[in-house]
């Protein structure tokens, strides 16, 4: 039996998770708590579950790494990378700005992703070297050079560095920051060209793949907080920096003359 293309796996998986995402959206929605600030959903595991299955009907020999439960080895060389519901939290307390995202990476190199919203049934997705789109329309980042009158992504703004004095800096340069949505819908903007950067504080792979190759073919720049192009993206990062290219290098010297210790 001839095998399923990488991506039309994606967007199916990214289609059937959206409906689930749909059908059980509602407030007063049951959750439990992984810890003090992650809840987890119904929605979640049945999602996870149905990611888990299809790939490994499609692809035995692939692994996946899932933030609500993996079928992972350091060995694959093609590794699954999906968050089933980026922005639980907005997605458990009855707000409508999560996504499925999903990415496949092959020797720890970002090949597609896939980041779906659900409620405004927006469909971002690239794959290596043929550009980044939504709902079937090319994208390209902003040709933005100033920070003066930008908005920019935040999340998890303390895990591996103190975000916030770099938000204090960019305000004083007239940037504008969004902080409430899911990551990867906020870098999915990038791509799309109506942010001109996001940052994100934390380390985990499933909250970065999908961005990384969707913004770098929109023709964006990505890297971690540092400024290093990460070896691998199943492994853990030092958090992300998705940018329209141009003011990269300004956002990294920020950064740089922000940091304090936490």
């Amino acid at each position: 039996m001839k095998e399923a293309a990488h991506m039309d796996v994606a967007l199916s998986l990214a289609k059937e998770a959206g409906v689930i995402m749909r059908k059980n959206f509602t407030a007063g929605m049951k959750k439990e708590w992984k810890d003090e600030r992650s809840p987890v959903t119904e929605t979640d595991i049945v999602i996870n579950d149905l990611v888990l299955k299809e790939i490994k009907k499609h692809y035995p020999d692939h692994s996946i790494l899932s933030e609500e439960g993996n079928d992972f080895s350091e060995e694959s060389q093609y590794v699954w990378i999906c968050d089933p519901v980026d922005g639980t939290h907005n997605f458990s307390h009855g707000i409508p700005t999560a996504t499925f995202a999903l990415a496949l990476v092959r020797d720890g190199e970002p090949l597609l992703g896939v980041i779906y919203d659900p409620f405004m049934d927006r469909l971002f997705s690239a794959e290596k070297g043929s550009g980044a789109y939504v709902n079937g329309k090319r994208m390209q980042v902003s040709s933005n050079p100033v920070l003066k009158s930008t908005v920019m992504g935040m999340g998890k703004m303390k895990k591996v560095i103190n975000l916030f004095p770099v938000m204090e800096e960019a305000y004083g340069h007239g940037v504008s920051f969004i902080t409430g949505l899911s990551i990867h819908y906020m870098s999915a903007l990038v791509a799309a060209g109506e942010f001109s950067a996001s940052f994100f504080g934390g380390t985990a792979p499933h909250d970065m793949a999908a961005a990384a190759v969707i913004v770098a073919e929109a023709g964006g720049r990505v890297t971690d907080l540092e400024g290093n192009v990460p070896k691998r993206y199943d492994r853990d990062i030092e958090g992300q920096l998705c940018s329209n290219g141009v003011l990269h290098d300004e956002l990294l010297s920020l950064i740089r003359r922000s940091r304090r210790p936490l």
